[in-house]
């Protein structure tokens, strides 16, 4: 697949380098020598800039990102921002190593499962959206792949994975339905965000169907939990039949909602705290600015990140019915299955 070129980065490249003198020759400048890259070993000057978003605060041995722009009469240089990946690399191995010391076998496979999912995204998702493909259709695509995989990794094949899967897709399809009422109610779409400018520009250039993205990021977000929320009360129903094989269909469904209705209260919370996180810094311009009522109300910025997090939360919700019926139904009916093969016997 060809990649359509949004900037001109001819000549310019990313590479590694270690700052040996700062100040020089003039104060704002470094000597840097780069340790990777196309420019491996040269000495070059650089512009330094202590800003919060680019440069970084240089001091004598400090591993540092250089742009290095190089045509045939001329090289400029200047620093990116401090070397952060091995400190990334680091932080994600602890990570790791946490999730496997405490959860074994199921944690190595949980994180298998991520890694999965990561890579569906990057290599399957944002491929078939850059040729045009709907980007709602693409993410439901994910959704089903990346539950269907994590469930079988961490039950196998079994009532209970199927319950959760089966509970899961209904729950985010209901979350997708949920935002697309929204946005025909409200009259807000994948054309009101922040940065639609870019947007635009990035949709002209290539095939990407950019008022789709909001909603197909719903999708994917709203996953996650909606993934947790099936799991959890297939689990356990499944411990539930296993340790009382005389309980009804009816009686584990009930069941099924008990736990859920406790589970929904923590979920939902977490869901919308997690998107207030996410726009804590426009809510504190509100805030600072003292925004009318009405203002606020009507801001495309706040009706969206509203839809985020009801829209996941509806699936978070009825995910819990969805699942406690199937798994009611299939592990009745397994038991039952299982009796017979028995008696037969």
């Amino acid at each position: 697949m060809s990649i359509t070129p949004l900037m001109n980065n001819r000549g310019r490249t990313y590479e590694k380098a270690e700052v040996v003198k700062v100040n020089a020759p003039t104060r704002g400048y470094i000597r840097a020598r780069v340790i990777a890259g196309k420019h491996l070993g040269q000495t070059l000057t650089a512009r330094s800039v202590d800003s919060y978003l680019y440069g970084a605060k240089c001091q004598v041995g400090m591993k540092v990102i250089l742009i290095v722009t190089a045509s045939s009469t001329n090289i400029e240089a200047s620093v990116y921002s401090e070397n952060r990946a091995p400190a990334l690399y680091g932080m994600i191995a602890l990570f790791i190593g946490i999730v496997i010391l405490i959860g074994g076998k199921k944690g190595f496979i949980s994180i298998v499962a991520l890694v999965y999912t990561l890579l569906c995204i990057i290599f399957i998702f944002l491929p078939m959206i850059y040729v045009g493909v709907s980007p709602i259709l693409a993410s439901i695509l994910i959704v089903a792949m990346t539950t269907f995989v994590t469930m079988i990794l961490i039950d196998g094949v079994s009532a209970k994975s199927l319950s959760a899967i089966v509970g899961t897709i209904l729950g985010v399809i209901m979350a997708a339905l949920y935002a697309l009422l929204f946005s025909l109610v409200t009259h807000i779409s994948g054309y009101n965000v922040s940065d639609i400018e870019n947007l635009i520009y990035v949709g002209e250039m290539t095939h990407i169907q950019i008022g789709q993205l909001l909603f197909a990021g719903i999708l994917i977000a709203a996953l996650g939990a909606v993934m947790d929320v099936g799991m959890s009360i297939a689990s356990f129903l499944d411990e539930l039949k296993h340790k009382s094989p005389e309980i009804t269909q009816k009686e584990l469904f009930k069941s099924g909602m008990h736990v859920g209705k406790d589970m929904m209260g923590t979920m939902t919370n977490t869901l919308i705290l997690a998107f207030v996180g996410g726009s804590i810094n426009t809510l504190v311009f509100m805030y600072a600015y003292h925004y009318p009522y009405l203002q606020l109300i009507n801001m495309y910025s706040l009706g969206i990140e509203i839809m985020q997090g009801l829209s996941s939360s509806l699936g978070v919700i009825l995910a819990v019915p969805a699942t406690s019926l199937v798994a009611s139904f299939l592990l009745t009916h397994k038991y039952q299955l299982s009796i017979s093969c028995n008696r037969k016997r």
